[in-house]
């Protein structure tokens, strides 16, 4: 029988600005949580609806070190990057990036959403890399939302998104460093599913819309903030039957690294030499730019 994992904390997210100026809601890294390892930042972009001629994006900025999962909701995106590589991103696709030796890359909306205006919703994740990839050839992994598996429960009160990982008889298309777990979930009233989560993995929800009981004991998390889970082999997510309206969350676990982490922006190494070294890679221009 599984061990359902208990609620340990629950963390409200920080509203703040990034990139040229966008707002997010972000439940690590704050002063009081650096981390939940193997993941370095979360940040929900939006919901904002933006009018014409407004929107606003992350220009040219450099990674080395870790990975960044851009999942997008609503809206459109374009990215470019130092290696020549572009693309675009709409509702329901992934972008998986792994910055790994070094990458200039620039996210911004797409030029007919930045003419037209809308709503720009979103995550970006940003997942380490153990020691021994930290400096591996960058790579992209670009799934669109339709080649995304899904499932629905036989109740049809529970819906998933699978990103990586697997759910209710579904595994993901996508090739992740270590072991990883990205669902997006949506739960009916009335609803519940129980999610298997290796014990030697480290768990959190993040509450995107509406209330959900994220464990046995019935601790309730709400919109805009994050359960971290306790120790375990499954997550227990349910919604009462009276509830108002349904519950939309990401479920996110990974083995831990355990090993040591210096950052400095967009840089995250083992070493404060290392992150000397990428400095200076950077701004030599080792990293390249984007010229097109």
């Amino acid at each position: 029988m599984a061990q359902i994992r208990p609620v340990k904390q629950i963390v409200d997210g920080d509203n703040l600005m990034e990139g040229g100026g966008f707002p997010v809601r972000r439940p690590f890294p704050t002063p009081d949580m650096d981390q939940v390892d193997p993941f370095l930042l979360l940040d929900q972009m939006g919901p904002v609806d933006w009018a014409p001629g407004e929107a606003i994006g992350a220009p040219d900025h450099p990674h080395r070190g870790f990975e960044t999962v851009t999942y997008v909701l609503q809206g459109r995106m374009q990215h470019k990057d130092s290696r020549g590589h572009q693309g675009e991103l709409g509702p329901g696709d992934v972008q998986w990036m792994t910055a790994g030796g070094g990458v200039v890359h620039s996210e911004m909306p797409h030029p007919e959403f930045f003419k037209t205006g809308g709503v720009m919703h979103g995550f970006q994740l940003w997942v380490n890399l153990p020691r021994r990839d930290k400096m591996m050839t960058p790579r992209y992994q670009e799934i669109a939302g339709a080649d995304l598996p899904t499932a629905t429960s036989e109740d049809e009160k529970v819906w998933v998104r699978v990103v990586a990982g697997e759910s209710l008889g579904v595994g993901a298309v996508i090739d992740t460093r270590i072991p990883i777990t990205f669902l997006h979930f949506r739960v009916q009233p009335g609803g519940s599913v129980q999610q298997i989560v290796p014990a030697d993995h480290n768990a959190f929800a993040w509450m995107i819309a509406g209330d959900s009981v994220v464990d046995e004991g019935g601790t309730t998390a709400r919109e805009g903030q994050m359960a971290l889970f306790g120790p375990g082999d499954a997550v227990h997510l349910s919604v009462p039957e009276g509830a108002e309206q349904p519950a939309e969350l990401l479920l996110l676990a990974g083995v831990p690294l355990h090993e040591p982490v210096a950052r400095y922006g967009p840089f995250v190494m083992n070493t404060q030499a290392e992150i000397i070294e990428a400095i200076n890679d950077f701004r030599a221009g080792r990293m390249g730019a984007i010229d097109f």
